[in-house]
């Protein structure tokens, strides 16, 4: 249970989305987050990563937005004149996507002017402070891959469930042609659809393509089982039920209907936080299925546990942003490559528990992936 109480120390340590230091004025060259829904000026961003909002709730006693993880932390807004309620964050936040809500007299909701996302157990509202280095996932005039939603059956729990599949630009063309396959996990709170609707991983994926960085391989995302685990409480979390579900379920159905090249060398797991935990734990479990292990802010592989396994992983990916424990990441990839084991760590400046993170992950990580 190594992992997973690296895993929480992470997750503990990092509830706040807030930069450290705060400039002293701040300048009105606020936009709408790219994030809004069509036709919404608010909330809105402005180039230090400050945020302001801008709510109607005209009979209201107290309008605050709560940001971070779990809505915790988070802005008072004020009445204006007009009877609605405005504020801006104490101070900048860091780069990328982040969760919020809208707590008005006690109650949560969600902010109209933004669009949805689904995380902390529920769809939330989402906002986007601009990376400097956006241009990787953005959105460009290249050749796209496909997202498609397809259901599997699934025996084991009486029921058909869901994956995402991404195949990359040109998929299908060409009947022979054969990919490998990366499983791609979301973190706790978040299901399925997180990893292309926050993480954009469909837009890195067709922009490193276009490049030349990558070779194409297709991505399935699935639900992971883990919201059932009230928050506080992921110690109790079982990964049977989901190990069956993703290696004698899901698997079998990608093989079968897509062009994969069925072999563990072709067959990489990764996922973000919680997925980064079940990540570790099924790896460890089913060495004949993986080949390829990647756990972005998930804890950490150890040298003992690698040692232990009777097939070797062909890599070992460990990242997390430079806000939560890099040093852990960096020396646990230091004692694996001492060991033997082809590892890489990679950290992510100036973020922290987010997708950000999780974005830059994917994007040191596609190039290293069946090589």
């Amino acid at each position: 249970m190594k992992s997973l109480s690296i895993f929480l120390a992470i997750l503990a340590a990092n509830i706040f989305c807030f930069a450290q230091n705060t400039p002293t004025a701040i300048i009105e060259d606020f936009i709408p987050s790219t994030c809004n829904q069509p036709g919404q000026e608010y909330p809105k961003v402005n180039s230090q990563g400050y945020a302001r909002f801008r709510i109607i709730a005209p009979t209201a006693d107290s309008v605050r937005v709560s940001l971070g993880l779990g809505g915790r932390g988070g802005t008072k807004l004020m009445q204006m004149p007009d009877t609605s309620w405005m504020g801006t964050t104490e101070g900048p936040m860091d780069e990328g996507f982040h969760y919020y809500n809208v707590r008005i007299d006690g109650g949560k909701f969600n902010d109209p002017g933004a669009l949805n996302f689904y995380g902390s157990t529920r769809w939330e509202s989402g906002i986007e402070i601009p990376a400097h280095d956006q241009d990787f996932y953005a959105l460009k005039n290249v050749p796209h891959g496909m997202v498609q939603q397809v259901l599997f059956p699934s025996p084991s729990t009486a029921t058909s469930r869901r994956a995402f599949v991404y195949t990359p630009p040109g998929y299908g063309k060409n009947p022979k042609t054969r990919y490998p396959v990366l499983y791609l996990q979301h973190g706790w709170g978040e299901d399925e659809t997180a990893w292309s609707n926050q993480g954009h991983a469909n837009l890195i994926m067709d922009n490193m393509i276009a490049e030349g960085k990558i070779k194409p391989f297709i991505i399935v995302m699935t639900y992971g089982m883990t919201n059932e685990v009230k928050f506080g409480g992921m110690r109790n979390f079982k990964i049977d039920a989901f190990q069956t579900v993703l290696t004698d379920e899901l698997i079998p159905y990608i093989d079968a209907n897509f062009q994969t090249v069925a072999k563990s060398a072709k067959r990489a797991m990764a996922g973000l936080s919680m997925g980064g935990m079940e990540t570790h734990t099924i790896t460890l479990n089913k060495p004949d299925i993986f080949s390829y292990y990647a756990l972005l802010s998930g804890g950490v592989y150890s040298v003992e546990e690698i040692s232990k396994s009777p097939s070797k992983p062909k890599l070992i990916f460990l990242s997390c942003g430079s806000k939560e424990r890099p040093d852990g990441v960096k020396n646990a990839a230091i004692a694996l490559k001492g060991a033997g084991i082809n590892a890489v760590s990679y950290v992510s400046e100036n973020t922290a528990h987010e997708f950000l993170t999780w974005r830059r992950s994917l994007r040191e990580l596609a190039p290293l992936l069946f090589n």
